[in-house]
């Protein structure tokens, strides 16, 4: 007998969704799209602001998805669907920012072949053989935000600097961690899963460039299987 598989999770749909939405504009910002070129200067404006104050792009954020009834997804109920909407939110606006005046795409789907989560990004932000305490310090201050406004806020002050290096990251992954963390635990777990990105290692920054491996730093909690 054939196993039905199971569900996907509310994190992962936020995730697909989140990847979903950009995929498109992304294309559209790289051909010089004018819908896709407007519509990312009205969400870079929302980065590190609350989606309250920002009425104007809630026509931007699709969360229509996430109210399907179908036989693979489920409606959410208000607390899951809240937390999806500020995680897609937060996730869509510091993307639009992070592409900002960038000729090649700045959301990258993540693989272990070429690791682009948050913490694997600050990573390549330093030395190949060196760690840059006050880059490191951001990473560090953005894992220890007391609540979603504060964590966006600090987000997108990585995500300046990634901008001005040319270092992509996937947003998916981002999106989905940005609403496990909303949940009890939630700020702990996506710390550890940052820190075990960082000491993963730098991918190269071309084919010649060898991987080398980050050194092990004590303010990182790595303590989790999650290496994205």
């Amino acid at each position: 007998m054939t196993t039905a598989p199971a569900p996907p999770t509310v994190r992962s749909r936020v995730a697909d969704l989140a990847a979903a939405q950009i995929l498109p504009w992304q294309q559209g910002y790289l051909s010089d799209s004018s819908p896709a070129v407007a519509a990312l200067a009205r969400l870079r404006r929302g980065a590190g602001r609350n989606a309250a104050e920002m009425p104007d792009l809630w026509s931007l954020v699709d969360t229509g998805p996430l109210h399907e009834n179908t036989p693979d997804a489920r409606p959410l109920s208000e607390a899951e669907l809240a937390r999806a909407e500020d995680a897609l939110y937060t996730t869509l606006t510091l993307w639009a920012l992070h592409q900002q005046s960038r000729g090649t795409p700045m959301h990258r789907a993540h693989s272990r072949d070429q690791p682009r989560g948050l913490g694997a990004a600050v990573r390549r932000l330093m030395p190949a053989n060196g760690i840059d305490e006050p880059v490191l310090k951001r990473l560090v201050r953005a894992g220890t935000a007391s609540e979603p406004l504060v964590l966006a806020q600090r987000l997108r002050e990585i995500v300046v600097l990634l901008r001005r290096a040319d270092i992509p990251l996937d947003y998916g992954l981002l999106a989905g961690q940005l609403y496990a963390w909303q949940w009890p635990g939630g700020p702990e777990s996506v710390r550890r899963s940052w820190g075990r990105s960082f000491h993963s290692g730098r991918p190269a920054r071309n084919p010649d460039e060898k991987t080398t491996t980050a050194t092990a730093h004590p303010d990182l909690d790595t303590d989790t299987k999650d290496a994205s």
